[in-house]
């Protein structure tokens, strides 16, 4: 059996590992058990219903949260010469085209998001392999493929993330920080919930919502009491 360290063993200590608790109170829960050093980053894990092999199943969205992530986002904007000022004026950490194209081939991938326009999507294709297994390729479906370049970085900049169920049929994000308050945390777990809520496929049979966590940096992690939450 695995040996629990004194911090883990502490923090287990301080909740009930076998109740359910709001979202506040899971957020209070977490602001006291998280013994990093650094300001921790907090993660939802909602388990769905559904079967992500099946296309018409497969659950993926974008949403706002209203109090951000609380993380700095560098974003790279590839884009033709004519909307550069806009994507830099928006605040863009990287704006260009070619130039990053080459040496995103030669494995840079120092950055959080990219944003391009669907004329210079052609160009992209080659970049899958690189792009696609750290989840850096634009889509139309998250916002990140747009004419309006200079809207989409100052929204993803404010907290606006993407997510998508990966194949156990979980959705998995970073929602906030340790250091946020409690009801800022919670507001923020709501906006993904309600918006996972609104997002049920129609071929969904049973139960949608399974099971709701929140968690910190090597934290354990805290149940959702679902009858808490407005539309579960």
């Amino acid at each position: 059996m695995a040996r629990i360290s004194k911090k883990r063993k502490e923090a287990l200590s301080k909740f009930d590992a076998t109740k359910s608790y709001s979202l506040v109170e899971a957020a209070e829960i977490l602001k006291q058990i998280s013994y990093t050093k650094f300001d921790s980053s907090i993660d939802i894990d909602v388990r769905l219903g559904v079967d992500p092999r099946k296309a018409d199943q497969m659950v993926r969205g974008v949403v706002a949260l209203p109090h951000g992530t609380g993380k700095t986002v560098r974003v790279l904007v590839l884009c033709s010469p004519d909307k550069e000022e806009e994507a830099k004026a928006a605040g863009a950490d990287y704006v260009g085209l070619d130039e990053y194209i080459s040496k995103i081939e030669k494995g840079w991938t120092d950055i959080d998001v990219i944003i391009t326009m669907p004329t210079v999507m052609a160009k992209l294709g080659r970049l899958g392999k690189v792009l696609g297994p750290r989840g850096l390729m634009p889509n139309p479906k998250s916002g990140t493929v747009t004419l309006e370049v200079g809207k989409a970085v100052q929204e993803v900049k404010a907290g606006k993330i993407d997510f998508k169920v990966d194949k156990t049929g979980i959705i998995h994000a970073g929602i906030a920080k340790v250091s946020f308050d409690a009801k800022k945390i919670a507001e923020n777990a709501n906006e993904i919930i309600q918006t996972l809520v609104k997002l049920k496929p129609s071929s969904a049979k049973g139960t949608y919502v399974k099971g709701i966590a929140l968690s910190s940096t090597m934290s354990p992690g805290i149940q959702i009491d679902k009858s808490t939450i407005i539309g579960l």
